[in-house]
């Protein structure tokens, strides 16, 4: 067999822990879209208005935004074994809270809490970049995140039967709950089973933690504006919290504004202390990096994976309502988007691998966009198969479009893989809450008409991109210097 084929019918070494870290991934999306397939339900046990639903559904991405980064220092700190470990154990509490919820106020704290359990994505990444050599890496993220992500379909193909089970107007409650209780017991076997290096090797660690680290002036500047469309999505749920369902009051709505703003101003100075030896003293050639290459795959992010989460939340709600279905057959045809991540981001991966990373974006991209604009055309005189059929194809290049996009991440600074996948993968969040912000004040065909429009602006955004070559270096304890191939 070929050095470049990976054998994926084994469990030993490096693939028995890609095989055990995409389970851990796809439990979390499990558990973090369980609710997706029995909003139906949800509504009618709960009494929520359309509005109060559309709600859950922007509340549900939005704490991941900040998780993500957090989780990603956390994990180059401490090494994706304990980190994973411990999210998806803390990730079950809010399952429970929203299992038990009596109330819109309550379930709205758990889908926000719930938020947190989908920055496990980012744990993974780390922990498969440092198992596979570059001539493999895309292929393995691909894998890693294109199995895990199928959670979510797996989630709108089984609970809605699972409710069904156990009868009554609590049979939802039964479904996620379960959720929580299979991410609980996994934590425990992850920890058990996983190591963060092959043995002899080294765990490459930031040299400070806080902030992302850049080798530039420029760099730095670009990090800083690359910060605020996260807080900015926090400010657009907030303005939704406040003026369409009125949860908040203009009261708060107004300090948390101000918080936020003054969160930003705290992160810039927490990037400063860490940054600023690159204004008087900067690092020699072979230890930078471009965070221009960070601020690309941030933006075909947005595009990608923000969609993804965006469409994968209404997209059994757009098939119900387009085509009269009941929910359990919309949540089973609704499936077949999210079902095409089980070759579609592997297929994205081996294609970047194989073809060219950047190439393979933008043949990609423009997929998507052309994948969108169909959707929007969807309506109740079509045949249901052709919906599904342009659905799945849509889903091909937005999913291998994010295989690609993780196929460069760990790439670009090894002992910074954690956090860029954080902040790229944080970046999809602030798509979903763009996208599903505006599905709530726009048609199903203008909201997939300005995720198209986005992705154009992805491909120009490509364009800027630089094929990743030669060696990353990274300093070994004893203060040699280490030279990882990237190509």
């Amino acid at each position: 067999m070929s050095s470049d084929t990976l054998n994926l019918f084994s469990f030993r070494g490096k693939t028995k822990i890609l095989h055990l870290t995409w389970v851990a991934f796809f439990i979390s999306f499990f558990a973090w879209f369980s609710h997706a397939p029995l909003l139906m339900a949800i509504a009618d046990s709960l009494s929520l208005t359309p509005d109060q639903v559309k709600t859950l559904l922007i509340l549900n991405v939005a704490l991941t935004i900040p998780a993500r980064i957090v989780i990603g220092m956390l994990t180059d700190k401490y090494g994706p074994r304990l980190t994973y470990s411990l999210l998806l154990a803390v990730g079950s509490v809010p399952c429970f809270i929203f299992a038990l919820a009596d109330s819109f106020v309550q379930a709205a704290v758990g889908r926000f809490l719930l938020g947190f359990i989908g920055a496990g994505f980012v744990v993974g990444i780390r922990m498969v970049s440092e198992w596979f050599p570059a001539r493999q890496l895309g292929t393995a993220e691909g894998i890693y995140g294109g199995w895990g992500n199928f959670g979510s379909a797996a989630a709108a193909m089984t609970l809605p039967t699972v409710a069904l089970i156990f009868g009554g107007d609590d049979g939802w409650r039964y479904a996620i709950g379960l959720t929580g209780l299979m991410a609980l017991v996994y934590s425990f076997i992850y920890y058990a089973t996983v190591t963060d290096t092959p043995k002899g090797s080294t765990y490459f660690k930031p040299k400070k933690i806080g902030a992302m680290e850049v080798t530039s002036t420029g760099d730095f500047v670009l990090l800083l504006v690359m910060k605020v469309p996260m807080y900015a999505a926090l400010a657009l749920l907030t303005w939704k919290l406040s003026t369409g369902v009125n949860m908040i009051s203009s009261f708060w709505a107004t300090l948390i504004y101000c918080g936020l703003g003054l969160l930003y101003l705290l992160d810039a100075r927490k990037t400063w202390s860490i940054n600023r030896e690159v204004f008087t003293n900067p690092p020699a050639p072979i230890h930078r990096y471009k965070f221009k290459q960070v601020a690309v795959l941030n933006l075909l992010y947005f595009a990608t994976f923000g969609s993804e989460l965006a469409v994968v939340s209404m997209l059994p709600l757009f098939f119900s309502e387009t085509f009269e279905l009941d929910p359990v057959k919309a949540g089973l045809l609704a499936s077949g988007y999210a079902f095409m991540n089980l070759v579609s981001r592997p297929a994205g991966g081996l294609f970047s691998d194989r073809y060219g990373r950047k190439s393979t974006l933008l043949i990609l991209v423009i997929g998507l966009a052309l994948g969108y604009f169909a959707m929007s055309q969807i309506n109740a005189q079509w045949p249901l198969y052709l919906a599904v059929c342009a659905a799945m194809a849509c889903s091909f290049f937005v999913q291998a479009g994010e295989g690609a996009v993780f196929a460069v991440v760990p790439l670009i600074k090894r002992r910074l893989t954690g956090q860029i996948a954080g902040m790229t993968g944080a970046y999809g969040n602030v798509g979903a809450v763009f996208y599903l912000t505006v599905l709530s004040l726009v048609s199903y065909q203008v909201f997939f008409l300005v995720i198209a429009a986005t992705a154009v602006l992805g491909f120009a955004a490509t364009l800027l991109m630089e094929e990743p070559e030669g060696h990353m270096a990274e300093v070994l304890p004893d203060g040699s210097v280490s030279l990882i191939d990237v190509a």
